[in-house]
């Protein structure tokens, strides 16, 4: 029973809401991009846009979800802004009274650490991968200049916090009936990737080592044949029933493991044909990517992705 019981509730979030960039702000009401979801019981996520960040939404363009354990709460993702970790709160008090105990912050990216401002005044542990707290703390003035350069007024009483503790392989803590487990499986999108691991409920928070509905970018440090071995190897063995990815809609692995693994398999074997071929980098951004072309960000990102390709397989 219990089993088709959270059947029905992933069915039903993974059904009735479509993930669409065109979409402005799915929730008015709030600075969050939508309203959270109870993904299974005592789950929740407020998934962010599938476009780039802007104004309207905040900044909130990655998924932000927390767990009620019964003896307090966990999040995981700091939030974009401030005033996004603040408003993510307000919600959570609106279905429970226990109060938020700890912060995971995914990566060390804006989207992940900026909000750590609004959680370190309520006196919150902030957890992050070393390497995470390292990427923050070189790149995090150029994040929040960005941010506020996007969020105008709405960037108010953001500022620079990173984790208050780390870890470099895994960070387990029982609450409540959850077992939590951060674990660091390896190199994926970018430096200190973690992903958050629920293993009776066979579901994994997955951080930017999993991508849904959105074309995932490839950034200059973003090493796709090790973010490749990474699932093959650790990810893969979870074999989570459950996925709450990075960006897009819960889902499960088969649906992460195509737009993810299956498109770095897809665009490192179009660039290896290409660099066969003796082709150029010029030529190299428009190989065919056209079987991803529904995935939202595709134009922004499309190109750019076979560029950097082409640079890391050039020398490997």
């Amino acid at each position: 029973m219990k089993k088709l019981l959270l059947t029905a509730a992933f069915a039903l979030c993974t059904t009735v809401l479509q993930a669409s960039e065109d979409i402005a702000d799915q929730y008015p009401a709030s600075p969050l991009y939508s309203k959270p979801v109870e993904v299974i019981p005592n789950v929740f996520s407020a998934i962010g846009a599938t476009a780039p960040p802007t104004y309207e939404n905040s900044g909130h363009n990655n998924n932000l979800s927390f767990i009620i354990t019964g003896q307090g709460v966990v999040v995981i993702n700091g939030g974009g802004a401030y005033v996004l970790a603040k408003a993510l709160h307000e919600e959570i008090k609106q279905v429970t009274d226990q109060p938020v105990k700890l912060v995971f912050n995914e990566n060390g990216q804006g989207h992940a650490m900026l909000g750590n401002s609004y959680w370190a005044e309520q006196g919150v542990k902030i957890v992050a991968h070393s390497e995470a707290a390292a990427e923050f703390e070189e790149y995090g003035q150029q994040s929040l200049a960005n941010m506020k350069r996007l969020n105008k007024e709405k960037a108010k009483g953001t500022t620079l916090v990173g984790p208050t503790e780390t870890f470099d392989e895994d960070y387990k803590v029982t609450m409540g009936s959850f077992e939590i487990e951060a674990r660091y499986l390896g190199p994926a999108h970018s430096p200190g990737d973690i992903v958050v691991w629920l293993p009776k409920q066979s579901m994994v928070i997955s951080g930017d080592v999993a991508f849904h509905e959105r074309m995932l970018p490839i950034f200059e440090h973003t090493m796709t044949a090790d973010w490749l071995e990474t699932w093959d190897n650790e990810f893969e063995k979870l074999n989570a029933t459950y996925v709450i990815p990075g960006h897009g809609h819960p889902t499960n692995m088969a649906q992460v493991r195509r737009y993810t693994k299956g498109y770095l398999e897809y665009l490192r074997g179009k660039i290896g044909e290409h660099l066969e071929n003796d082709g150029t980098l010029a030529d190299a951004y428009y190989v065919d990517q056209s079987p991803y072309k529904n995935l939202d960000t595709f134009d922004e990102l499309a190109t750019k992705n076979a560029g950097r390709v082409y640079e890391q397989m050039e020398f490997e």
